[in-house]
């Protein structure tokens, strides 16, 4: 039986970040994955946007972590190689009732620290896409775009550089209390 400090299960964007994080820091990692590749499940299927950090609560965990986060994602993407754009996003209103609700998006956002929002006219929406039909909408320039097959690449890399290691098609089955440490099943 092998002996590890750390078993991360999963090995979708979230849990290669933790083994990245915990292997640099010096843990000796397992990395379990039930599928025969990293980021097969949820992270096949996530939207690969970067959030600026406009919808959160001023001063919750979430708007800290996504401002924060999003600054932190750019550079690691640009000193990894990791294909990201910072392409903006245009949040709109259809109507001129709708108005007020940008007004709600832009003081959370800004109460949040996202501090380059720009609001905009209908013609200077439309200026930057003229396929939309708005009566106003918020630039928000921070947000973007990931490659997060690359990112979860770059970030097993970093892993297992770091002494990390990676067990595919290895489901977590169970865990049970051993002394001072844990036995971990695989199975399928």
């Amino acid at each position: 039986m092998d002996r590890v400090e750390v078993v991360v299960v999963g090995a979708g964007v979230v849990g290669l970040a933790v083994a990245r994080a915990l292997a640099c820091a010096g843990s000796e990692v397992l990395i379990l994955e039930r599928e025969g590749a990293i980021g097969s499940g949820v992270s096949s299927r996530n939207s690969e946007v970067v959030h600026a950090g406009l919808y959160y609560p001023a001063g919750s965990l979430k708007a800290r972590l996504c401002v924060a986060g999003r600054e932190r994602l750019y550079a690691y993407c640009a000193e990894r190689g990791v294909e990201v754009r910072r392409c903006g996003k245009l949040v709109v209103a259809t109507t001129a009732a709708d108005l007020h609700k940008l007004d709600t998006i832009e003081a959370r956002g800004r109460a949040a620290g996202v501090d380059e929002l720009v609001r905009l006219s209908a013609a200077e929406a439309m200026a930057m896409e003229p396929a939309l039909a708005c009566a106003g909408a918020l630039w928000s320039p921070s947000s973007g775009i990931v490659d997060s097959h690359g990112l979860m690449t770059a970030l097993l890399g970093d892993a297992e550089n770091a002494g990390a290691m990676l067990a595919l098609r290895s489901p977590f089955a169970a865990a049970r209390r051993d002394g001072e440490g844990w036995v971990v099943a695989t199975g399928g």
